[in-house]
């Protein structure tokens, strides 16, 4: 009996030494990949004039931030000329930046243009995307000291489906393998915008042939439905579709919001957003509030929005412990070394919102 008791508690002390030395393993792997990872700040700037104040370049100076995404125009489907055609092209007269930031063009894609587009013009859209992103550049003037002489990469920003993915792919392997290189020897990177569920059913919507994306953290739930607390951001309803993040076969950098609107219903139908739109203007007078959400309860004409009694309007935010929250969720799985962690986006109105601890703590949380 002694015998069998000392080879258990030879048996026990060795398997206790393994659990121990298999947990101070995971836990120095895990402290490397966080101490080892390396976070660089961005924003996204999603407006049609290209115009900073003083308090947002200094919320960039603060903040550190080295790159800005902006939206240079989009691409939408024009049914006259039955082609695609630029939209909302960016102004930005005398554009300046006084900090040293590199600035990232962003053109917006309609799935339904890449979906009615003929196969055979793609390869024409591609060179027509690349010529006008050129041409915004060259025609502003813009002043900064980064990328000043060449475009070094261009986004495209396409939330493209399983029906698509063939003729979207094309797109983005022409513009990486032949319109952005010159043939001399200069070529910019192509890099391309994920939705969450484009993770989640990987499978069905394929991964585009680009040398990075850019995993979009938000507008996760259905936003038309009356039934959704918050389309925006909810961790809970996030983690749902991170399962194959971990293994998804290109890096990814990430975006996560600071915005908010209200989605607007009548008769429990989706009637569209309602945008700048303060809650103090919101009283009992017509309105009862119920958690997040305004029941109009007379006609009311409300800063040029006719609202009727009974429309229903959901208040959507991006609340700061939301933010950690599904920052730490998405931490978990990524596995980059090296990280662009940009937040959606630069506007006075929304950066008064949130503090500048706040801003530092959610890019911290990505380390």
């Amino acid at each position: 009996m002694m015998s069998g008791r000392n080879s258990y508690t030879r048996f026990y002390n060795i398997a206790y030494k393994l659990i121990l030395f298999q947990t101070v393993l995971l836990f120095i792997s895990c402290t490397t990949k966080k101490a080892g990872r390396v976070v660089e700040r961005s924003f996204y700037y999603w407006k049609s004039v290209l115009k900073l104040s003083a308090f947002e370049e200094q919320r960039l100076h603060d903040l550190h931030i080295t790159t800005l995404y902006v939206k240079f125009f989009d691409v939408g489907w024009d049914e006259t000329t039955n082609a695609a055609v630029p939209m909302a092209k960016l102004q930005a007269p005398h554009f300046k930046l006084q900090n040293d930031i590199a600035i990232v063009p962003v053109v917006f894609i309609t799935n339904e243009c890449i979906q009615k587009i003929d196969s055979a013009a793609v390869g024409g859209l591609a060179a027509k995307i690349y010529s006008l992103t050129k041409e915004i550049r060259n025609a502003n003037n813009w002043q900064y000291t980064k990328h000043l002489d060449g475009i070094n990469e261009i986004q495209i920003d396409c939330d493209w489906t399983a029906a698509t993915k063939n003729k979207y792919f094309k797109l983005l392997k022409i513009l990486s393998e032949q319109v952005c290189n010159d043939g001399g020897g200069y070529t910019c990177t192509i890099s391309c915008t994920i939705r969450l569920h484009q993770i989640k059913y990987l499978l069905k919507t394929g991964v585009p042939p680009v040398k990075k994306g850019l995993l979009m953290c938000y507008n996760m739930g259905n936003l038309k439905d009356p039934a959704t607390k918050n389309s925006i951001l909810e961790t809970e309803e996030l983690k749902k579709y991170l399962g194959n993040l971990a293994s998804y076969p290109l890096p990814l950098d990430v975006a996560l919001p600071l915005f908010d609107w209200k989605v607007l219903f009548r008769n429990n139908i989706y009637s569209g957003l309602v945008e700048n739109l303060p809650d103090a203007v919101f009283n009992n007078a017509f309105a009862l509030q119920k958690e997040n959400r305004w029941e109009i309860v007379k006609d009311t004409l409300l800063q040029g929005y006719d609202l009727k009694k009974g429309d229903m309007i959901r208040n959507e935010k991006s609340d700061y412990h939301e933010v950690l929250s599904a920052a730490g969720e998405i931490n978990k799985q990524l596995q980059n070394t090296a990280l662009r962690v940009s937040l959606y986006h630069l506007d006075s109105l929304i950066l008064n919102k949130y503090s500048l601890n706040e801003m530092e703590a959610i890019y911290n949380s990505m380390h």
